[in-house]
């Protein structure tokens, strides 16, 4: 099959945001009176949009649903204080994208995270390449790794999902690839491990961002 389009899944992916979702974060459960987390224990918090981050989050004990709305207003609003302060793209993804649009592949992105969050971010920290959408989570479509989001992605960018590449490193990005039949490619640089990408359905997996060219 030739691929001539790409779907990027953002946090993990395109950009280390685990710093400012984990200060954000931890920021918001001490406004609640309750302990935070280490770094790297957001990079399994994470991926499945920011309700379940919020209930991941929060101790067992006190995941009801008032608590758990206090909770997600808090990181909402900490969230848009913190959200560029310390996050930017991997090594080696400026050098892939400007590769990807010099060979004239189309791209897109698609996140779990809140919608405009996603926009702003991808339009301030990677202002240069030509993105033919850029969605995150949206109140009226499911989130990852329900296909809807890409399918519509698909169909307006006018590539059919067959020859979308899906990159992303999570098992809800390799399941996603699977349900819009796209090809399901695991990013190690990310947050997750090899194990998880490849029981999840990873066709190739990636050690670095220039070796998605091989595959295009």
């Amino acid at each position: 099959m030739e691929y001539n389009a790409v779907l990027f899944d953002l946090d993990g992916t395109l950009l280390d945001t685990i710093e400012d979702i984990a200060n954000s974060m931890n920021t918001a459960l001490s406004r609640l009176g309750f302990r935070g987390h280490g770094r790297d224990e957001y990079k399994y918090l994470v991926g499945a949009g920011i309700e379940t981050l919020v209930y991941r989050a929060l101790p067992e004990n006190h995941r009801g649903d008032s608590t758990v709305a206090r909770c997600l207003a808090a990181m909402d609003e900490e969230y848009r204080l913190q959200r560029l302060g310390n996050t930017g793209p991997y090594p080696g993804i400026p050098e892939l994208l400007d590769a990807l649009q010099l060979r004239g592949v189309r791209m897109a992105v698609l996140s779990n995270k809140p919608d405009d969050s996603t926009r702003l971010i991808v339009s301030t920290l990677l202002p240069r390449w030509k993105f033919d959408m850029v969605l995150g989570s949206r109140p009226s479509v499911p989130l990852k790794p329900d296909p809807a989001a890409a399918l519509e992605i698909a169909a307006r960018v006018g590539i059919a999902p067959e020859r979308f590449i899906c990159l992303g490193d999570t098992d809800v990005d390799m399941r996603l690839a699977h349900a819009a039949r796209m090809y399901p490619v695991g990013a190690l640089w990310g947050y997750r491990t090899e194990e998880e990408l490849l029981s999840s359905g990873a066709k190739v997996l990636l050690g670095k961002p220039s070796d998605l060219l091989n595959y295009l």
